[in-house]
């Protein structure tokens, strides 16, 4: 009876063995550096700037997928990080959605009003004065009669 105990003892510690999860994690950090090593090799080949920026975005993923998985312990987990997981996502896509007509459509305008329409004012305002100046004879220090 007591051998039969020890046994159950014994089959119950190696189903905890194959439990634990053991991670290379030296091979991880040959892959993250392989990953950045392939991004500074993406940015400096000239390729044209769109597919420069998706093969460095896709690089970029994989190494924060890694870093979730392996450093994070994520890969070990049960599927409740996935219950975790939505309200970010929904507040990660939302908030740039919400705010992108206050920021991102009207912030940012293709030409300054500096250089356009308020050049032409400030010329049109100096020869104004110039010729103010030049009608009633009352001339700033620095100009030539």
């Amino acid at each position: 009876m007591s051998h039969d105990a020890y046994d159950g003892q014994v089959a119950h510690s190696d189903d905890h063995a194959h439990d634990t999860h053991h991670v290379n994690y030296l091979a991880i950090f040959f892959v993250l550096c392989a990953c950045t090593a392939l991004s500074v090799i993406f940015d400096v080949v000239h390729l044209s700037k769109p597919i420069t920026i998706v093969l460095v975005m896709s690089v970029a993923i994989t190494k924060a997928l890694c870093v979730m998985m392996f450093f994070m312990h994520l890969k070990f987990e049960g599927n409740w990080k996935f219950v975790l997981l939505a309200p970010t996502t929904i507040l990660a896509i939302g908030l740039p959605l919400a705010l992108f007509p206050d920021i991102g459509a009207s912030y940012y305008t293709p030409t300054a009003p500096q250089v356009t329409s308020w050049a032409e004012e400030i010329r049109n305002d100096k020869d104004r004065h110039a010729e103010h100046a030049a009608a009633t004879g009352h001339f700033e220090a620095g100009q030539v009669e």
